[in-house]
């Protein structure tokens, strides 16, 4: 009998049925919202930036304006580059507290580097675009710090008064009296309309608990504001995030040329050097034996033998530093090394147009690096190794295997520390490359190194 193969069926969802889940979805989340953590830390937030935008307030008026007054002296432009640069230290708190209360890390600028000396300090500070991007800042919070936060507590704090209005009103008993003269057991009024009875009472208060399930999204809609500001004025920008990383690379090709170098000094040091020593006192000892007349063919043997383990050692040093195989191209030199892989590996290189030899470089050394993981720590049975380009700037080299997976991912500005692809990452950077990483737990993990072909731009 033969079997037939089923085909897929494919179900789609009544619309009735997918508008009355958004709908649940939407009541789930607007009565969640005042007692989600969020909400909370949202609203410390903006306590804290209300603070924080009076005393900032204060420290703009008496620095700028104290600085102002005896900027006439000679003490009072360094005083000004002092109060522009505590623009830097307000940064701080505010990307903290946008990190910690609003969860949105902000990349810090980099630091204040003036030129040596006093003028060197008052010019660097008075052209320093971070230090001035934070003094727009504290004035903007001056607006949506203090004036809109100052309205939007005073809210906060009505409509929770509303919410539990039955509560003093029946506890403190207030009294209002109107124009008549009569007096009203009434707790608030508007016009001659007088809060005084149980009925008008309780649905004055439903009107403030229908606002507490409102308030957290227009809070939510304010922090938003805050973020928006938070990053357009006290990030790095583009030009600032361009210099780090090209610190950042500067600092890990100096790092991985000293490596280097140390390694190649102990491989020679312990290795080839102790085995050329050897030698040479072989062939002494067969020098002396030939004088006194001996046969010194076994000496010669064993320094002949030494000569070869030597020769083979520089050439795993030098195939350390640049493989020879390259010489033929990317393609062979990652041949031979698929095939040295005790995981089988299938490889795959479409190069239309060969990369930049620095980059060919790059790309051996981070697979060779690669499959030795797989090797030691994947537990895989198979690998996959592909070299092709991404358009006619890029080319991405691809290391796959079906291994456990569990590599810790990349975060802002590297790759998670204990990662064991630091060193990779840092080396993509050198030449504007980038690294990831997609390995979720129980595999497969797929690492993506995208490299420019004519090297750094």
């Amino acid at each position: 009998m033969t079997e037939t193969p089923a085909e897929a069926t494919l179900v789609l969802d009544r619309p009735t049925e997918k508008i009355g889940r958004s709908a649940d979805g939407v009541a789930r989340a607007v009565l969640l919202a005042p007692f989600q953590a969020r909400f909370w830390k949202e609203l410390v937030y903006l306590l804290t930036v209300f603070v924080l935008g009076c005393v900032a307030l204060g420290y703009m008026y008496v620095g700028w304006g104290g600085g102002l007054m005896i900027s006439i002296t000679i003490v009072g432009v360094p005083i000004l580059a002092l109060v522009l640069l505590g623009g830097r230290t307000w940064g701080r708190i505010y990307r903290a507290l946008a990190k910690d209360l609003l969860g949105t890390p902000v990349t810090p600028p980099p630091p204040f580097a003036p030129a040596p000396g006093l003028v060197g300090f008052v010019k660097g500070a008075f052209t320093d675009r971070t230090s001035w991007r934070a003094a727009l800042f504290l004035l903007a919070q001056a607006v949506l710090g203090v004036v809109v936060g100052w309205l939007l507590l005073i809210a906060i704090a009505m409509t929770f008064f509303v919410a539990i209005s039955p509560i003093p009103w029946a506890v403190f008993q207030p009294m209002n009296v109107d124009a008549q003269g009569v007096e009203h057991h009434s707790l608030a009024q508007f016009g001659d309309y007088y809060i005084d009875t149980w009925p008008r009472a309780l649905g004055f208060a439903a009107l403030g608990i229908i606002g507490c399930f409102v308030l957290p999204w227009v809070v939510r809609a304010v922090c938003w504001l805050h973020r928006l500001l938070t990053i357009a004025c006290l990030s790095a920008t583009t030009g600032d995030r361009r210099i780090i990383e090209l610190q950042q690379g500067r600092q890990a090709a100096v790092d991985d040329s000293t490596a280097t170098l140390r390694r190649l000094e102990r491989d020679l040091h312990d290795g080839t050097q102790a085995r050329l020593v050897t030698i040479a006192m072989a062939l002494g000892r067969a020098e002396d034996r030939l004088s006194a007349g001996g046969d010194p063919r076994d000496l010669i043997a064993d320094a002949h033998a030494s000569s070869k383990e030597a020769l083979t050692e520089l050439r795993e040093l030098v195939r350390g530093i640049h493989p020879p195989a390259l010489e033929l191209g990317l393609g062979p030199a990652l041949e031979t090394l698929a095939a040295r892989c005790s995981v089988p590996v299938e490889l795959r290189v479409h190069l239309p147009q060969r990369p930049n030899p620095a980059i060919e470089a790059i790309a051996y050394f981070s697979v060779a690096e690669l499959l030795t993981n797989v090797v030691k720590h994947a537990n895989a049975t198979r690998a996959w190794v592909s070299v092709v380009p991404t358009d006619a700037q890029t080319v991405s080299v691809t290391v796959r295997d079906n291994g456990i997976g569990g590599v810790l991912p990349p975060v802002e500005g590297g790759i998670a520390v204990g990662s064991g692809l630091s060193g990779l990452a840092a080396r993509a950077r050198t030449v504007d490359g980038t690294l990831s990483v997609q390995s979720p737990t129980g595999g497969p993990t797929v690492v993506t190194i995208l490299l420019p072909k004519e090297g750094s731009r």
